[in-house]
C-alpha cells in the first residue's frame, strides 16, 4: 500500500491544508493501492507563490548550471528506474514489460533529450542592431492524465526546466504514484526549493485553481478535448498562455498496393498497445472496399493473438485504467452494434477468466461508416473501426472528416505515392509505413486536438518569451 498524504511545496513535503483522502484502485484487482489527499484552492496557492518566488533566482541560471541540474535528475531517476517502473503497474495496470520499457523509459527519454537540446540550444540572436532573446515565461501549471502518466509529465517538466521556468503538477488522481515517485526524484537531485512543486487533486478543484491563477503565466493540459476547454476558459480571464494536447480519432490509410498482411496487423498492435490508451492510436483503419474481406481476416487473426490477463501474467495487454473507463468502451461497443457495426473480433464483456479487473477483449468493429459514433469518437480501449473505400481521394476525405487532428498513418509501396498521401492528410504527426519512434519531432494537433506541440527542440518554445532589445548594437560608422 503506497500512502501519499502530502504534497511537495517549496523543497518540503507538506500537508495539506484541509484533509481529505482518496484510494487509488488497482484496476487489476479492483482493490485500493494506496491512498493520496485531494488538494484544494488554499494548496495550489501556496504552491504558485513558492514557484513565483523560485521564478526569480532560478530564471537567472545559466545553460551550465541547468544542464547539471537535468544530469542530476536522470542519474536518480535511473536508480528510481524499477520504482517507477511498479508505480506505473500499480496505478494502471500496464503490463510489467510495458511498464518497465516503454512507460518507464519514456520519462527517461524525454530527459535525455532536453539535455541534448538545451546544450545547443540559441536563447540569443543578433539582427542588425537588435537583440532578439528568449526568456522563460515564467510559472506554468501542469496538468497531466493517466494514460501515459511519466511520459506527459517528463514531456512538460523537462523543457520547461531546461529553459529556465518554475512550475506546479497536478498529476492525474486516478494515477498519481509515479507522480509522486518523480517528486522524490527531483527532491533527491536537488532540484532548488520551489522550482518543482506537486499537488494532487481533481480537475474541478486543483485543475481550475491552477489554470485561473492570476500568477500563473501558462498552463499546460493533456486530456480530453472537453476538459481542454474548461482549462482554456479558467484561464482567459488572466490572459495566460494556455498549451493543449487532447483527443484523437486518428485515421489509418491502408493504400491499395501496401503490404496488408503487414499494415494491417501492425494498424491493430498500433491500436491494442497500453490497452487502446493512447491519445495517438491509429483507430479509424482504411482499407479498400475490393480488399475489405482480407484485411477483416488478417485483423481478426491479430486481434485474436492478442493476450489478456494481469500485469505479471506476461500478456501484452492489461485491464483499462478504472471501472468508470471500462463501462465507457463498453457502451461505445454496444453503441457501434446497435448503428450497424460487426463484430470482427472481441465484443462486449470481459475476456474469459478475467472476471475480476477492468479487462476488456481486444475488439475489431467491422462494417464500420464514418458517421457511426464509433467512429466519430475517442472510446480510448482496445477497439478498432474498420472502414471501406473506393478511391484514394475518398479515403483521404474521410481520413480528414473528424473534429481532430493528432495523429495519422498511412501504408503503401510506392512511395512517392504513400508520401503525397501523407502531405494531405490534416494532423499533427503523420507516420509513414510504421515509422519508428522519433522524440526529437514535434507531437500535437490540429483543430480539436489542441494546439502547441510537445517533444524536442519545439517543445522549448512553449516554455519561452521573445524579447526584442533595439539598439542593443551600435550602428555601423
Amino acid at each position: 500500500m503506497r500512502d501519499y498524504l502530502k504534497f511537495y511545496i517549496d523543497g518540503q513535503w507538506v500537508d495539506p491544508a484541509k484533509a481529505k483522502s482518496i484510494d487509488v484502485i488497482d484496476p487489476a484487482t479492483e482493490k485500493s493501492a494506496g491512498r493520496i489527499s485531494m488538494g484544494s484552492a488554499e494548496d495550489v496557492d501556496r504552491a504558485v507563490k513558492a514557484a513565483r518566488k523560485a521564478f526569480a533566482s532560478y530564471s537567472q541560471t545559466s545553460v551550465e548550471e541547468r544542464a547539471a541540474l537535468l544530469e542530476r535528475i536522470i542519474a536518480e531517476y535511473k536508480n528510481r528506474y524499477a520504482d517507477m517502473a511498479a508505480a506505473i503497474t500499480e496505478e494502471m495496470g500496464a503490463p510489467v514489460a510495458l511498464a518497465r520499457d516503454a512507460q518507464a523509459a519514456m520519462g527517461m527519454a524525454h530527459l535525455q533529450t532536453a539535455l541534448a537540446v538545451l546544450r545547443k540550444y540559441s536563447f540569443q540572436e543578433q539582427r542588425g542592431t537588435t537583440l532578439l532573446v528568449k526568456e522563460p515565461i515564467g510559472v506554468c501549471g501542469f496538468i497531466t492524465p493517466w494514460n501515459w502518466p511519466m511520459n506527459q509529465i517528463a514531456c512538460k517538466v523537462a523543457p520547461a526546466l531546461a529553459v529556465g521556468c518554475t512550475m506546479v503538477l497536478k498529476p492525474s488522481e486516478i494515477a498519481p504514484f509515479s507522480a509522486h515517485v518523480w517528486a522524490e526524484i527531483m527532491d533527491a537531485a536537488g532540484v532548488p526549493a520551489g522550482v518543482f512543486n506537486l499537488v494532487d487533486g481533481d480537475g474541478p478543484t486543483v485543475g481550475a485553481a491552477l489554470s485561473s491563477h492570476p500568477e500563473v503565466d501558462m498552463v499546460s493540459f493533456t486530456g480530453s478535448t472537453r476538459a481542454g476547454v474548461e482549462v482554456a476558459r479558467n484561464a482567459a480571464p488572466t490572459v495566460k498562455r494556455v498549451h493543449q494536447e487532447l483527443g484523437g480519432k486518428s485515421p489509418n490509410i491502408i493504400l491499395p498496393d501496401a503490404d496488408f498482411e503487414k499494415a494491417v496487423t501492425a494498424g491493430v498492435i498500433g491500436v491494442m498497445g497500453n490497452s487502446g490508451q493512447s491519445c495517438n492510436a491509429p483507430t479509424r483503419m482504411l482499407v479498400p472496399n475490393s480488399r475489405m474481406a482480407e484485411a477483416l481476416a488478417i485483423a481478426k487473426a491479430a486481434a485474436e493473438a492478442t493476450t489478456v490477463g494481469a500485469p505479471d501474467s506476461g500478456a501484452s495487454l492489461g485491464p483499462v485504467v478504472s471501472a468508470a473507463q471500462w463501462d465507457k468502451i463498453q457502451t461505445l461497443i454496444h453503441k457501434g452494434i446497435e448503428e450497424g457495426a460487426t463484430v470482427v473480433a472481441g465484443g462486449p464483456g470481459k475476456p474469459s477468466g478475467l472476471e475480476t479487473g477492468y479487462y476488456v477483449k481486444p475488439t475489431v468493429l467491422g462494417n464500420v461508416n464514418n458517421r457511426m459514433t464509433v467512429a466519430r469518437e475517442e472510446i480510448f480501449g482496445p477497439v478498432l473501426t474498420i472502414l471501406g473505400y473506393d478511391t484514394v481521394d475518398e479515403a483521404i476525405e474521410i481520413g480528414n472528416d473528424t473534429p481532430y487532428g493528432l495523429a495519422a498513418y498511412v501504408s503503401g509501396t510506392d512511395v512517392d505515392a504513400t508520401r503525397k498521401v501523407a502531405s494531405r492528410l490534416r494532423a499533427g504527426q503523420v507516420n509513414i509505413n510504421s515509422a519508428a519512434l522519433d522524440l526529437t519531432a514535434p507531437f500535437g494537433g490540429f483543430k480539436q486536438s489542441g494546439n502547441g506541440r510537445e517533444w524536442g527542440e519545439h517543445a522549448f518554445g512553449e516554455f519561452l518569451e521573445v524579447k526584442a532589445m533595439l539598439g542593443f548594437a551600435p550602428k555601423a560608422a
